[in-house]
């Protein structure tokens, strides 16, 4: 008798595996601790500052942080799942929030870093400057830009005042204190 249930011992295990498989992780445990050590927790890091290049083949992006003598320049590698990708434009300020993989900071969103505005200055959107244009109102339109890119087109009537020579320049500013100031550039402020 206990031959022939020695000889039947591995049919059953064979059978209990063939039935219940190998073992799961029973439903509402934690599976948290299951994943990759691999991957940070989301969020790891938010790096603030100029984008000083971007290669698609190499699907990095480098992105200037700090200021002065304490900035540095920071690479991160993107991949299909980074969000908002477009706003990776080298010469551009953007927010890239990150999470450490291995050894390899990867961008999971990157976002413009906009402008504050100064209290008192508002924003207008172009068609709301096109119905002032096209309504003919007293306002004073300022390029600022670079010389050179006034030079390669302009919107008529603008006067140029590059935005580093902004001290410089503004004796070319009207006099006249209640005339309404449009500033534009070419990028988002």
């Amino acid at each position: 008798m206990k031959k022939s249930l020695r000889r039947l011992a591995p049919l059953c295990i064979m059978v209990s595996l063939l039935t219940y498989g190998c073992v799961q992780p029973k439903s509402g445990q934690d599976t948290a601790s299951q994943a990759p050590a691999t991957v940070a927790k989301v969020g790891d890091k938010v790096l603030k500052g100029k984008v000083v290049g971007r290669s698609n083949k190499a699907r990095t992006i480098s992105i200037k942080v700090g200021k002065g003598a304490k900035s540095k320049t920071v690479m991160v590698k993107f991949d299909d799942r980074t969000k908002g990708l477009d706003f990776a434009v080298k010469g551009h300020a953007a927010i890239i929030n990150c999470e450490k993989r291995v050894k390899d900071l990867y961008a999971l969103s990157i976002k413009p870093k906009l402008a504050k505005l100064p209290a008192g200055v508002s924003e207008i959107k172009p068609a709301e400057l096109k119905a002032m244009l096209d309504d003919r109102k007293d306002v004073v339109l300022i390029d600022s830009r670079p010389a050179k890119r006034y030079q390669a087109s302009h919107l008529p009537g603008a006067i140029s005042i590059p935005v580093d020579k902004a001290k410089e320049m503004a004796s070319l500013l009207p006099p006249d204190k209640d005339r309404q100031l449009i500033f534009y550039c070419g990028g988002p402020t």
